[in-house]
């Protein structure tokens, strides 16, 4: 039994993997902004555990988990959460870059430090789900592609620098996805949502499967997973 560590495990993508996980009988930590989204998450996944965690508050990240229960051994450390505000350059506030970056890169790394020691002992694995914004960056993405391009930099060092520790680190980059996000995307670019026009979650759950689940001989350091419609 494997024991992994994931955020962004409410809704969309993450949801999808706990669910996978959870059925095959992995022991799963799930991360909460606060105590009433831990209770909505341990009702809904029965037998996954919770920890209190805000990633729009990056510098408190220690200290609220060293108020709790930690696992000895981590076998993969699974990002998958992430926020996004569209805007122009020339219009966004440093609140919305200041909240962008902290969720999506600032707290990935700072998550990913905490436990890598429990990483280490394991030979673990570390996986973040990127962006195709994390590639390549169009009009009004500017700060979110910034975040998500600064969360690649983060992998490909982290794979440098761990690799000689046996610490596996991927990231996964996927096209647009039929998740909430995708829906406040297209509200805020003024379009209308058909969700059957994008990659259903569950391929990105199986996407994340196949990369944690591979052999030791071999290793995915990059994923693209684009729409198939």
């Amino acid at each position: 039994m494997s024991t992994h560590m994931i955020t962004g495990a409410g809704s969309g993508i993450g949801a999808a993997v706990v669910e996978r996980l959870l059925a095959r009988g992995d022991e799963l930590y799930l991360f909460a902004r606060d105590a009433g989204r831990a209770k909505e998450l341990a009702e809904r996944f029965p037998g996954a555990r919770t920890l209190v965690a805000d990633l729009g508050n990056p510098d408190r990240l220690s200290w609220a988990l060293s108020q709790q229960t930690l696992p000895d051994r981590v076998d993969t450390l699974l990002h998958v959460a992430g926020v996004v505000d569209l805007g122009g350059i020339g219009e966004l506030s440093t609140k919305a870059w200041n909240r962008q970056l902290a969720a999506n890169l600032v707290s990935p790394a700072e998550l990913t430090r905490l436990f890598l020691p429990q990483l280490r002992i394991a030979q673990g694995h570390v996986l973040f789900v990127n962006s195709g914004a994390g590639l390549s960056a169009g009009p009004q993405w500017g700060a979110y592609a910034a975040s998500k391009h600064g969360l690649k930099a983060l992998a490909d060092s982290l794979r440098a620098e761990e690799h000689g520790n046996g610490v596996r680190v991927t990231s996964v980059y996927p096209g647009r996805t039929a998740t909430a996000m995708q829906e406040k995307v297209h509200q805020q670019e003024g379009k209308e949502y058909h969700a059957e026009r994008w990659i259903d979650p569950e391929s990105i759950a199986k996407t994340i499967l196949l990369s944690i689940d591979l052999p030791r001989d071999a290793e995915i350091n990059d994923i693209t997973v684009r729409p198939g419609r």
